[in-house]
């Protein structure tokens, strides 16, 4: 118990109160929102239905932009996107969602920037009348129909096993005194908090005493070449032998400095899918895993279920676990596994 209290207090007293920003050597600003442009064809008498997303320059995010123009063609309704070029930008999401309400929006699926900042104007948007569907993130809020995401306190443990499975199968022994490096897209997330909590919650029950987090917890703010920055620092540790990425960037930073480095005896384990971290799985002489979540059906069934909410149906509960897969090099040639990365 003590363990796992202090573990967390690192966590969150470094990641949080000092706003986890070391690692970036330059401040990052975003810049603003573009207008909403049409994802499908939009023809006259549909529902409008908005999404506004975290990072429009990011894989993930991708992936669930095209889950919701592929419902949007399968159920009829006209589907138009915005989002933020920071996944810490909640100020302009705040302008989003004005933006989608004066346009008058049918309903809004959003994945929020951050979980507290954005409560008051989720809550002024819903008591308008409009049907909010949360994407990949709740927030500090009842007012929303239902949230599809993944459950991040699992997830987290997951991505703790794995890491302690994928550590002893790279010749890591219990006794062997180790560290592991962390790296955050956001700190203002109840997604990355959850997640840590999980992965702590896990660690501490499971991992051997030898092995030490890293209290210098980084967060790139969901900038890819601050998420490098933050590798390359952590690499410096002198007996780091595993990494975890909370998010795509800090996978995706972490993937390509293992690589680069040619650091074969750190084991990469993170979230989501790209290049990044499917050239480190497919080759053999890395270790790496990924938990790969399923954004594409988030979006893809939150368009059928605000049409559902229009028409007067109930959402099917508050909070739906859309559920993770492992993938590494034992598991990428699974079913499940492959029916989760045809989107990727």
């Amino acid at each position: 118990m003590k363990r796992i209290f202090a573990l967390l207090m690192g966590v969150f007293l470094i990641a949080l109160l000092s706003g986890c920003a070391k690692g970036g050597k330059e401040e990052q600003v975003s810049m603003p929102s573009p207008d909403f442009k049409a994802l499908n064809e939009v023809q006259d008498g549909r529902k409008n239905i908005y999404l506004i997303v975290k990072n429009l320059d990011s894989s993930y995010w991708k992936v669930m932009v095209d889950g919701a123009r592929d419902g949007g063609n399968a159920f009829g309704c006209n589907v138009y996107f915005s989002g933020t070029y920071v996944e810490t930008d909640w100020e302009e999401q705040e302008r989003l969602l004005d933006a989608a309400a004066d346009a008058g929006a049918d309903a809004v699926l959003l994945a929020p920037d951050d979980s507290v900042m954005l409560s008051e104007k989720i809550d002024e948007t819903y008591r308008k009348g409009i049907p909010i569907v949360l994407l990949d993130t709740m927030a500090n809020t009842d007012s929303y129909d239902v949230c599809y995401m993944t459950d991040n306190l699992m997830a987290g443990q997951q991505a703790a096993g794995e890491m302690i499975a994928q550590l002893k199968k790279n010749g890591v022994a219990e006794s062997d005194r180790i560290q592991i490096g962390l790296q955050l897209g956001a700190a203002s997330s109840q997604t990355i908090s959850e997640r840590l909590a999980g992965f702590f919650k896990y660690w501490s029950k499971n991992a051997p005493e030898s092995w030490e987090v890293i209290p210098d917890i980084k967060c790139n703010d969901g900038y890819l070449d601050k998420a490098v920055e933050c590798a390359e620092e952590l690499l410096e540790y002198p007996n780091l032998r595993g990494v975890f990425g909370t998010n795509n960037s800090s996978t995706r930073g972490f993937a390509r400095v293992v690589k680069e480095h040619g650091r074969k005896d750190i084991v990469v384990i993170g979230f989501d899918y790209s290049d990044d971290i499917a050239a480190l799985i497919d080759d053999d002489e890395y270790t790496a895993s990924t938990i790969l979540q399923k954004q594409y059906d988030m979006s893809y069934t939150g368009i059928e279920t605000a049409l559902r909410l229009m028409g007067g149906e109930e959402a099917p509960a508050k909070f739906v676990d859309m559920g993770v897969v492992v993938v590494n090099r034992d598991t990428i040639n699974q079913a499940e596994v492959q029916e989760a990365l045809r989107h990727n």
